[in-house]
């Protein structure tokens, strides 16, 4: 039987890049460019919460390192590495293949090498955390606070697909294989928008990722912003795939919907010229979808310019009972 050492060389040992130690030692170590600051963020999967326990293993390998490196996204950081741990309830060679697979080739597109990490045996239920590195010059990360008065409020891809993915798998709606089709790629693949993150620096003032929901991330920049919002429904990028989707899921997938992976920014609306062509140079969709202004408050129209009621929430790791 293989032993703990034998799967990290097997799985996880890659050579790391020219200046890089990885894994194999104590501690990996990397250089940061002068005049950059580190950028680092963590996040848990857990089996039965962030993921079903049958997911295509090389899926899941590329999603877990795809919500780290959509963080770096959000802050308009360049990924420098990343180290993964892995609490596994059993030993399973094909599975680890797959997923170190999906883990690597996401890693190899993005230039972010896995450099160190940890594995060891789960009493219940598989766990997956990863930690990532990325660098940003001084002055100039997406933060949450940075968005004004008068900014354009902007997002990249496509919503709701992923939360309408989430809601077939876990038999909240009807089975309908062909919308399950249709929008599983962006529940379980979601694509980092790093090429993005980097093309905003110096024209968005604040980004964010959206991970728990549109309404409830962009909350936490007009919050950290002390500022208030006016949305757009009717200019929301709905996923083509949800067209002839029922008005209330609907809206609760594009509103509230998590799991998209997707960034929201504000950027001067004099700028407008220039996130279209920062948008076109990641080869990313970017949609104008509302503004910020000073009174504080978050408000949704609808097509025709009547606030929204009833807006959905976003997801909530410690629901009340």
């Amino acid at each position: 039987m293989a032993s703990e050492f034998d799967l990290i060389a097997r799985y996880f040992t890659r050579a790391a890049p020219a200046g890089l130690l990885g894994v194999g030692d104590d501690c990996a170590l990397f250089p940061v460019p002068p005049g950059e600051q580190v950028a680092t963020s963590t996040d848990l999967l857990l089996e039965g919460r962030h993921f079903f326990p049958d997911v295509d293993p090389k899926a899941l390998g590329h999603k877990a390192l795809a919500v780290n490196l959509s963080d770096l996204a959000a802050m308009g950081a360049r990924p420098l590495g990343c180290v993964l741990g892995l609490a596994l309830p059993r030993l399973d060679e094909p599975w680890l293949a797959a997923f170190a697979d999906g883990f690597h080739a996401l890693g190899e597109a993005h230039g972010c090498p896995l450099i160190g990490g940890d594995t060891t045996r789960s009493a219940h239920d598989l766990a997956i955390s990863v930690t990532v590195f990325g660098a940003v010059p001084a002055g100039l990360a997406l933060r949450r606070d940075g968005a004004r008065p008068g900014d354009d409020i902007w997002v990249s891809g496509e919503l709701g697909a992923a939360d309408v993915a989430y809601r077939l798998l876990d038999g909240q709606y009807p089975a309908d294989s062909a919308l399950l089709a249709a929008c599983r790629g962006a529940l379980e693949r979601p694509a980092p928008q790093v090429a993005l993150g980097l093309a905003l620096r110096g024209i968005a003032h604040a980004a964010i990722d959206i991970s728990d929901g549109l309404l409830q991330d962009l909350g936490h920049v007009l919050k950290a912003s002390a500022a208030g919002a006016t949305l757009r429904y009717a200019e929301m990028p709905v996923a083509a795939a949800l067209a002839g989707l029922a008005d209330a899921p609907l809206r609760r997938a594009v509103l509230g919907g998590g799991d998209v992976y997707q960034l929201c920014f504000t950027a001067p609306a004099g700028r407008r010229e220039a996130v279209l062509a920062a948008g076109r140079e990641a080869g990313a969709r970017v949609t104008r979808v509302g503004e910020i202004h000073a009174e504080p408050g978050l408000a949704v129209l609808d097509a025709g310019g009547q606030p929204m009621t009833g807006l959905p929430g976003g997801y909530d790791h410690f629901p009340a009972d």
